[in-house]
This record gives structure tokens, sequence and C-alpha cells, in this order.
């Protein structure tokens, strides 16, 4: 029976206790105008993005969290920007974040009101910096200096 304990609490340690994959898009319109979302759940400006569902690769999960957060369709995904893993960049759970920055275009409309408040367009010095959620200063920072960074 001892036993039997000691593999349920290797399993269940599996399944939660390992980081949850997500992903933040950084999308760049034509005008080269960088769109962000207004978070329901902090009031933040952040990037869109969101957690990789079950079966789902990267680059499927961008398309679909970018359209869903911002209606706007992916044209061509044109770098990765880094991968953010530090346990305390979300404050909800440990996650693993792939950002990436996309060219975009269509129609901003917000699709998920669950999640998102409002969408809006900044050039690159309007962008609300002491504003944003999470640590997407810092994506957006590393963006702007070209660097492609593992933190």
């Amino acid at each position: 029976m001892n036993q039997l304990w000691q593999y349920v609490q290797a399993a269940l340690g599996i399944i939660f206790r390992h980081p949850i994959t997500g992903t933040s898009i950084i999308p760049v319109l034509p005008d080269g105008k960088i769109v962000l979302i207004r978070r329901r759940d902090n009031g933040c400006w952040g990037l869109p993005g969101g957690i990789v569902n079950w079966g789902e690769d990267v680059a499927t999960s961008v398309q679909r969290e970018l359209e869903e957060e911002t209606g706007l369709g992916l044209v061509k995904l044109r770098r990765l920007v880094g991968v953010y893993s530090a346990p305390d960049r979300d404050p909800r759970f440990h996650s693993i974040c792939l950002v990436v920055e996309a060219e975009v275009g269509g129609e901003m409309m917000i699709h998920d009101t669950t999640e998102v408040l409002d969408v809006q367009a900044f050039t690159p010095t309007a962008i609300p910096q002491a504003e944003l959620s999470h640590d997407h200063g810092r994506q957006l920072q590393d963006y702007f200096a070209g660097l492609t960074t593992l933190a």
C-alpha cells in the first residue's frame, strides 16, 4: 500500500508540479504599431497570448490566441524573441512563455471578452510601460533591443 501511495504521489507531481507552456505575441501591424490588450483579470496592458492547448503546436497556439484576443490574423511569424521561464513571471502559476514577433493584419476586434477588456495599437514610443502586466515590459525591451532571450 505504501508503494502504491508513492506512485500516486509521483504521478500527481508529474501532472501538477510542472510549468505550463504558453505564448506571448508581439503583433506588428503594417504601419509598425504594436497591438496590446487590456487584461480583464488585472486591468493592465499586455501582449496577447495564452496557454498552448493539449495537442496543439506553438504556431497554432499563436494564431488562435492572436485571433481570439485581438481579432487579427497572422500574416507571418517573424522571429523568436525569447523563452521566459522565471517561476515568478506570472502571479497565477509557473509558466514557460515563448515570445514571438508576428506580422499581423485585419481588423482589431475582441472575440474573448472573458479575458480581454480592450485592444489597441501603439507606436513603440507610446506603449504604456508603467501599466504592463506580468513581465511583458521585459519582453518588449528585449524585442526592441533585437535580443533573443533565454531567461
